[in-house]
């Protein structure tokens, strides 16, 4: 058995490789290389909704305590940023978070996020495995009864909701949302944000109304992810009730969704360019901003127009949070929904990105699309999508044998004008559209991404693609 510990940890089926020994494996390989890293200290616990989720957090609390570590242990599901956001209140070294964020019910997952409060950077995980490594070779895995724990003082409640909720009214307009009076269908998704964004909204003077806000490890039988298909009920009753916004957070209430007043679903790359649009107009933020290679360049064009710097990422939030701690980014977005601000924690907020599309819809007071439509108007419109490729596993092999020395000089017509393998092979052309292929690291699939100025010259950019590499 190989266990690989990415920056989103590792995640598993219940009861097939993710079991209670191997998270105890796991965690005493973290609790190594904090050792190593910083020495002992407190550790903050998080976990989500799924099955198991409390049972397997009493078992790294006792691995952790057993390696002398005091740690922060809820009672209740905690989202994963406001668990990264605990560790800058607690001052602690670090924190594990058990989360298989909007993967099938079945899984499970633990990651380890460290003390700057925001995802890890490979450094660390490659650090992690190799104790994961040690571990499994014959290592000793310290554990101490979580009652003997508690009344030794090493075991500390934890409980941050109010705290957050306090701290996300100093990142929020909330005077402008009081005025505006709006009324907002949530979906948490029976996910660890139950009880969060809801609240904030309702303390904001919103009439809320909330869908799926119970824990349920399967997830109503679906996936908790707030794409357009997992968001069909929310924007029935965004339609119904006539309200002016559906907001959605994602198992571990890290990613957003977001369904305009006519249920129509707006992308988390629309998103991004209205939330940016909104703290340079609104707020009057300058600064860098950083996208990742497969998010929009819609950002690049706002940018451009106030004179401002695009830092480009590999995929992966923590290329997007590496930027935010050492560039002072205003704001760091990825396509796949993730989304901070300056000022903020250096890890995608799904709670806080939501709360952000309400002030801007309270300060515009109108509709998301007629907001983007005056956007698109000023600045052109570019349009997104990206295509999951399955392929065979020698077909994959053989595309990406071949990508390195795959230049053409037109994609259906269009002359290249750039070429760039940040992440993948990116193509930039002449008329501002773009395309990017990259591999699913996990599975046999290709992503394809493509931007192009209309559907139908998208529709042709992807179609070339796939016949020139015959995929």
């Amino acid at each position: 058995m190989t266990i690989k510990f990415g920056t989103d940890g590792w995640r598993a089926i219940i009861a097939e490789e993710f079991t209670f020994a191997n998270v105890r494996m796991v965690t005493q390989a973290v609790a190594n290389y904090l050792q190593d890293e910083k020495g002992p200290g407190e550790v903050v616990i998080g976990y989500d909704n799924r099955f198991l989720a409390p049972e397997f957090a009493a078992a790294v609390a006792e691995v952790l305590t057993g390696n002398g570590f005091t740690v922060y242990l809820p009672s209740r599901a905690v989202p994963t940023p406001v668990t990264a956001w605990a560790i800058k209140k607690y001052g602690a070294l670090g924190a594990l978070m058990l989360t298989a964020s909007h993967n099938p019910p079945a899984y499970s997952g633990l990651k380890f996020i460290p003390d700057y409060a925001g995802p890890a950077v490979p450094a660390i995980t490659e650090a992690i495995e190799k104790e994961i490594t040690a571990v499994m070779e014959g290592g000793t895995i310290k554990r101490l009864e979580l009652a003997e724990a508690r009344q030794r003082g090493l075991v500390k409640e934890l409980d941050p909701r109010e705290a957050y909720l306090e701290y996300l009214q100093g990142l929020v307009d909330v005077a402008a949302i009081k005025q505006a009076r709006l009324k907002i269908v949530v979906d948490p998704l029976y996910g660890a944000g139950l009880d969060y964004l809801d609240e904030f909204l309702q303390r904001a003077g919103c009439q809320v109304h909330t869908l799926h806000n119970y824990r349920d490890p399967l997830f109503g039988g679906s996936l908790p992810d707030p794409s357009a298909r997992g968001l069909s009920e929310l924007a029935w009753q965004v339609r119904e009730t006539g309200a002016d916004l559906g907001l959605a957070l994602d198992g571990d209430a890290d990613r957003f969704g977001v369904v305009d007043r006519d249920g129509t679903y707006l992308t988390a790359n629309e998103i991004l360019y209205l939330v940016l649009a909104h703290l340079l107009f609104h707020r009057q933020y300058r600064g860098p901003v950083a996208r990742t290679v497969a998010t929009t360049h819609n950002l690049d064009r706002l940018a451009a127009a106030h004179g401002l710097e695009v830092i480009e990422t590999p995929v992966g939030f923590k290329y997007i949070g590496e930027a935010l701690r050492k560039h002072d980014c205003i704001l760091g977005g990825e396509e796949s929904g993730g989304l901070s601000i300056r000022g903020h924690i250096p890890e995608k907020d799904g709670i806080l990105a939501t709360a952000l599309v309400a002030e801007l819809r309270a300060v515009q007071g109108r509709s998301l699309k007629s907001i983007l439509a005056d956007l698109q108007e000023r600045h052109g419109r570019l349009v997104s999508r990206r295509l999951d490729l399955k392929v065979a596993p020698d077909v994959k092999a053989r595309v990406l044998k071949e990508l390195p020395d795959f230049t053409p000089a037109r994609i259906a017509g269009v002359p290249v004008t750039g070429r760039l393998v940040v992440d993948g092979v990116k193509f930039i052309l002449a008329d501002s559209s773009w395309v990017l292929l990259r591999p699913s690291g996990t599975e046999p699939l290709l992503r394809l991404y493509v931007e192009a100025p209309g559907d139908e010259r998208l529709h042709l950019l992807q179609e070339d693609i796939i016949s020139a590499l015959k995929i």
